[in-house]
């Protein structure tokens, strides 16, 4: 492969040295600055890379075989494994794309002097984090530590819009729980909040883990400076994962209601419906004797027999009227 021109997929392949300014570099002479006790460090960063283009990385940064066939496979779960010393992270990442949510992967390689982020599907570039942290040199002086928690902070501050934007839709649904008239869409909506949601707490749950043991893990150097700052990307991990753990108990409560209120509805339409079957019922039954071919019947043939019939089922039709919409059947 010509590593001369640098491949579509690599976003960014610099080293920054000690005093953390960027030297752009070809990834055929990572090996040769790592070769290098200079204090330095490389920050490489790929999008859906190729496979021959890991195995060159590979052969670079001499990465474990295992952790590069999982960089190769986009379906990882969340965790953080070590190989000797390095260290390797799959995040999932989130972003909202035309009201769903879409999510991805960046599989993180850390070493004591170097950092690789892999990205595939819907996963926001890290070139703006790359920026800030290169208007910050003193920062970047501190080595890939520091590159690696502005990382996970990004990542983990892209969840916390998609909570809000769960809160504010929950909101909305909930008024069209309670709406006079019935919303088929409601209940499916209500459903797929509810599907996005427990994978929202896939991705964010198992994050809380991954940093809580990146602050204890001995593969790679944690500088005194950065931990605070990773303890603080953790505490903003369980504040959206506890969010999130409230909101699907909220869309659970508002799909249980929702089916109470159709349930309450359709006994109120039942009612109704057997309050006027029974006010029918009168009259039919008054007038289906008379139809009867029988000659002692009462009224028979008497002079007012139809008057009399007529204000007995006009009494009786009123009477069942009044009672019915006393015990609002009606």
């Amino acid at each position: 492969m010509n590593t001369t021109v640098t491949p579509t997929c690599v976003v960014n392949c610099a080293t920054y040295d000690r005093n953390g300014h960027r030297h752009d570099i070809t990834l055929d002479a990572i090996s040769d600055v790592l070769a290098q006790d200079d204090g330095s460090f490389v920050w490489v960063g790929l999008y859906e890379p190729e496979e021959h283009l890991l195995d060159k990385l590979q052969e670079e940064f001499c990465l474990h075989d295992l952790a590069i066939e999982d960089a190769h496979n986009a379906h990882q779960r969340p965790k953080l494994e070590a190989f000797g010393s390095t260290l390797f992270i799959a995040a999932h990442t989130a972003q909202r794309v035309d009201d769903h949510v879409c999510f991805g992967e960046t599989h993180v390689f850390a070493g004591q002097r170097f950092l690789i982020t892999v990205r595939h599907g819907a996963s926001l570039s890290y070139t703006p984090v790359r920026q800030r942290l290169e208007r910050d040199p003193k920062t970047l002086a501190q080595g890939p530590a520091a590159a690696l928690h502005a990382v996970l902070d990004f990542i983990v501050d892209n969840y916390q819009p998609i909570a809000v934007a769960f809160e504010q839709e929950l909101d909305a649904l909930e008024q069209d729980v309670f709406a006079e008239s019935y919303k088929r869409g409601t209940i499916r909506r209500l459903y797929q909040l509810r599907k996005e949601l427990t994978r929202m707490r896939m991705a964010v749950t198992p994050m809380q883990d991954i940093l809580a043991q990146l602050m204890r893990t001995p593969a790679i150097t944690i500088p005194d400076v950065v931990r605070p700052y990773l303890r603080d990307v953790h505490d903003h991990a369980v504040r959206v994962g506890d969010t999130i753990d409230t909101l699907r108990e909220m869309v659970a409560a508002a799909m249980n209601v929702n089916l109470s209120l159709v349930t309450v509805a359709q006994g109120e339409i039942v009612k109704k419906l057997a309050g006027w079957a029974g006010l029918l019922a009168a009259p039919t039954l008054i007038t289906s004797w008379y139809g009867m071919n029988f000659q002692n019947m009462p009224e028979l043939h008497g002079r007012y027999a139809y008057p009399v019939l007529i204000g007995v089922v006009a009494l009786a039709c009123t009477g069942l009227y009044a009672y019915l919409r006393k015990i609002d059947w009606l």
